[in-house]
């Protein structure tokens, strides 16, 4: 036999090691006591040259041979117990694809379990780590990139492959939430194999397990690998920069195709952001695409992380310096999204409440040299973001623009005046600003110089404010200051007896005249008067209906304009029943002006609500009948034992009496009891046209401060409800055809409008009609309109909306139970 060309240095071709395989394989091929021998042989040539971390490439490829031999020969020709100790022994590559290609073939001598046994005993026996180790060899590092991509995808698929040939029977080690943990667990080792060998001078290349970790997460597994990766990494790099270089260059390592999978399951994972910053380095500043990740995608693409992973994600970029002016830009990045009227418009609410604790953790984290070098940039974004957010329908979201600018304002102006709201703060509140106060956690780097490490450990402590120290410093001072005040004290003044003292109450005015007077007087000492007022005015109001006729209009002014003097309890529901009182006792003038009002100048948005609201209220009233007390029993009438009042002893034969004539005593029709109801005329009926069509005339008139079809659309989101409840309230009036016909007409001109607020609106206005028109008229008067606001709701949501509206009046914001004769009429 010829001699082979050397495989370079360490690796020369074995001949003993060549013959044995050569005759094991000759052995396969013919039945025979010999072949027990011949595997006994390998198993010694192997172990003589060193183990398979020794064998060349010709060697490895008559391995290969001689185990697929193995693989293929029958049951009998294969020692029991000595053929698995081979494939236990072999290359660990070579055994993991032989079997591998064995289980995915049907003409193999094993049976699948067989192989699956095998496996299972290859995976326990931690040949997996030896097989890593193998391909982080520099030797193996200059083979075939093929074949170590073959090898990644049986590593990563060793799952898919078991289970897809068992057809879901694998053992439990084969299950992913098994399986993958140890993998992990395989990782740590080949990772303290590298430590050793970095600290021993030796080269060896990582990028193999990185390319395992990657491939790994991005089939989904993060939680499984990095559930033992992360922990472990976080215990040895918090004392060894050699580790901490370990980390960083497996995450450097990761193709950018996986970097997402991964960056996002460390994130996610890690306890701190000093954890974090100690695992990844400053990934973000050398890798493209993990910079895109953590700065682009997770915060302005995605919304589903919890408050942790973004308080991870943001302190990670704080804790470096190199890292800062990304954390800067971030914050740009989100103030200029959240200022921004078309993501406030039609981003989801959950998603401007993520940005908004987004850009609080920033700010939390930014120091005061860097807030002031772009103070201009954050007070524009704060004024164009909380007028988007104060336009919005949506509570929730003017809730979050206030509370950012709040938070923003306080950053930027430390010194100055600062915006102040005022609105009702609930448990997402607290949080958003129990964000702005947390204070950013550092990492401790340990390998530092003995010089430089004190001054570290001083700016890692957390800094006590001057005004702090101050107070600590001045303490004793003010505590021996009170006790010589408690020592000159007047003991012998004895306090005035108060117990008997009694509120003087101030008496309301009794006439409207009066209390016109007094609302309009601006005397500081009329101020309880005013209180009196005030509470007293609804029911004076009411007791005195042609007295309020007569001063009407003045009233409804006085009281559209009234605002609060003092801190009175409930003030606004005071004012806005006297508002209603004064509209139901004189409608047609007081109707006419508030209709006016409402498209006046001059006015707030507010006032322009309240305008609405009285009128829904007031039209409510009107259309309301009166229920009296009296309870009318229809049938026969009970009969009743009329018994003398007694003592007390008298009760209980009084029950066994009652109890022996209800047993015996036979009711042939007992009636149902039901409210009479009063007969009354509907006040609405008359007055139904000068509460509705002044508010339906003038809706797409701009007016120097009030625009409904532009800004102001939560006006229009308000009135279109209005519209609907009014609508609904003049069933069985007069004009109810004609605001029927001209209701539809105002849902065709918005049907398209951007706000879903105001689009809910319309489809309670097609509702209110269906049950208040009476179906002849919608049929003979409104055929062309209603033709099409059908082609405008057929084949969408809202139609299915619209059945619901209509078999539920009571979301309309309207009590009045009427019949719901033709709720269903639209299918």
């Amino acid at each position: 036999m010829a001699a082979l060309p050397p495989l370079g240095p360490g690796l020369a071709l074995d001949p003993g090691l060549e013959s044995v395989l050569r005759e094991a394989l000759a052995a396969l091929g013919r039945a025979g006591d010999g072949l027990v021998v011949s595997l006994g042989a390998v198993r010694a040539a192997l172990a003589a040259a060193g183990g398979p971390a020794t064998l060349g490439e010709r060697e490895r490829a008559l391995f290969g041979a001689f185990l697929r031999r193995l693989v293929w020969a029958p049951g009998a020709a294969r020692p029991e117990g000595l053929w698995q100790r081979c494939f236990l022994e072999a290359p660990p590559g070579l055994v993991l694809c032989v079997l591998l290609e064995a289980l995915g073939s049907a003409g193999s001598g094993l049976d699948p379990r067989e192989v699956v046994g095998i496996l299972e005993q290859f995976l326990q026996q931690g040949r997996m780590s030896a097989l890593l180790w193998e391909v982080c060899q520099p030797q193996a590092q200059a083979g075939c990139l093929e074949l170590q991509g073959a090898l990644l995808n049986k590593i990563v698929c060793l799952p898919e492959h078991v289970s897809n040939k068992l057809q879901g029977k694998n053992p439990p080690v084969f299950f992913p939430q098994n399986y993958f943990p140890f993998l992990g667990d395989a990782v740590l080792q080949v990772l303290e194999k590298i430590s050793d060998s970095l600290r021993g001078g030796l080269d060896c290349s990582i990028s193999f397990v990185s390319h395992v970790l990657g491939k790994v997460c991005v089939h989904g597994w993060q939680k499984e690998i990095l559930g033992v990766l992360v922990p472990r990494l976080t215990d040895l790099t918090k004392s060894d920069c050699i580790w901490q270089r370990i980390c960083w260059q497996l995450v450097e390592c990761v193709p950018d195709r996986w970097m997402e999978a991964v960056v996002l399951g460390f994130v996610q994972r890690a306890p701190g952001a000093d954890v974090l910053s100690r695992l990844l380095g400053n990934l973000v500043v050398k890798n493209k695409k993990a910079q895109f990740v953590v700065t682009q995608k997770m915060l302005l693409l995605q919304y589903g992380h919890t408050t942790a992973v973004l308080q991870n994600l943001l302190g990670y970029l704080a804790l470096d310096s190199s890292r800062r002016p990304l954390l800067l830009r971030v914050l740009q990045d989100l103030l200029e999204t959240w200022s921004s009227s078309s993501a406030v418009k039609h981003s989801p609410a959950e998603q401007q409440l993520y940005i908004s604790k987004a850009i609080l953790i920033c700010l939390s984290n930014l120091k005061e040299p860097e807030i002031a070098s772009c103070r201009q940039e954050l007070l524009t974004s704060m004024m164009e973001g909380v007028k988007c957010h104060l336009e919005s329908s949506l509570p929730q979201l003017r809730c979050l623009g206030m509370v950012v600018a709040e938070s923003i304002s306080s950053s930027i102006n430390t010194e100055g005046p600062v915006l102040k709201f005022e609105y009702e703060e609930d448990a997402e509140i607290r949080e958003l600003k129990s964000l702005l106060v947390q204070t950013p956690s550092f990492c401790v780097v340990p390998s530092l110089p003995d010089d430089d490490r004190g001054e570290k450990a001083g700016a890692a402590m957390p800094l006590v404010p001057e005004s702090n120290e101050k107070s600590c410093t001045a303490a004793p001072v003010i505590a021996d200051e009170e006790s010589d005040a408690e020592l000159d004290s007047d003991d012998d003044l004895i306090p005035y007896d108060m117990s008997e003292d009694k509120e003087l109450k101030i008496k309301a005015p009794m006439y409207i005249r009066d209390c016109i007077e007094v609302l309009t007087g601006s005397r500081s000492e009329d101020v309880d008067k005013w209180e009196a007022t005030v509470k007293a005015l609804e029911s004076l109001v009411r007791r005195n209906p042609a007295a309020t006729r007569e001063v009407s209009m003045e009233l409804a002014k006085i009281l559209l304009h009234l605002e609060e003097k003092t801190c009175i309890e409930g003030f606004v529901e005071l004012r806005q029943r006297a508002q209603v009182a004064v509209l139901t006792t004189d409608p047609i003038p007081v109707a006419k002006y508030l209709t006016s009002q409402f498209y006046s100048l001059n006015y707030s948005l507010r006032q322009r609500m309240d305008i609405l609201d009285v009128l829904v209220l007031a039209a409510q009233e009107l259309s309301c009948p009166k229920f009296h007390g009296k309870t009318k029993h229809s049938g026969v009438q009970k009969p009743c034992i009329q018994l003398l009042p007694g003592n007390d002893s008298s009760k209980g034969w009084r029950r066994i009496v009652d109890e022996r004539i209800k047993s015996k005593t036979r009711r042939f029709d007992t009636g149902q009891s039901r409210v009479e109801l009063a007969p009354c005329p509907n006040k609405f009926n008359s007055v139904a046209g000068y509460f509705f069509f002044p508010l339906i005339q003038h809706f797409d008139r701009p007016l120097t401060t009030f625009d409904l079809l532009g800004e102001d659309h939560l006006v229009l989101g308000r009135l279109v409800h209005t519209l609907a409840v009014l609508m609904y309230l003049a069933v069985n009036t007069v004009a109810v055809t004609a605001m029927g016909k001209a209701l539809l007409e105002f849902v065709w001109a918005l049907r398209f409008h951007t706000d879903s607020y105001v689009r809910q609106g319309l489809l309670s206005c097609i509702s209110s009609l269906l049950l208040s028109v009476p179906t002849e008229r919608i049929l003979e008067d409104m055929t062309e309109e209603l033709l099409e606001t059908q082609s405008w709701l057929g084949g969408s949501k809202q139609e299915a909306t619209l059945i619901q509206l209509a078999s539920d009046p009571g979301r309309l914001g309207c009590s009045v139970p009427f019949e719901q004769k033709r709720a269903a009429m639209w299918c």
